[in-house]
């Protein structure tokens, strides 16, 4: 993630297709920690922001072994 861009997670898990509640259990923390890291209550980890970097790149990847395959098939 770009250090000089202010984070965002309600923006970071909308653009990775991830409700809330699904990412607190995805991590394993309670619901109420991620709104409150929303609102900014609390300090987002470190740790937090690498998943979703790691999720958004998962999702890209995904996203071009989909179009390689149409292409090989020929379905565009």
């Amino acid at each position: 993630m770009d250090n000089n861009k202010e984070f965002n997670l309600k923006a970071e898990l909308k653009s990775i297709g991830i409700t809330q509640r699904e990412f607190a259990e995805y991590i394993d923390v309670h619901i109420t920690t991620v709104s409150r890291w929303i609102r900014n209550e609390l300090t987002t980890p470190k740790l937090v922001k690498l998943v979703l970097e790691n999720q958004r790149k998962a999702k890209l990847f995904d996203e071009i072994i989909i179009v390689k395959n149409l292409k090989d098939y020929n379905i565009e």
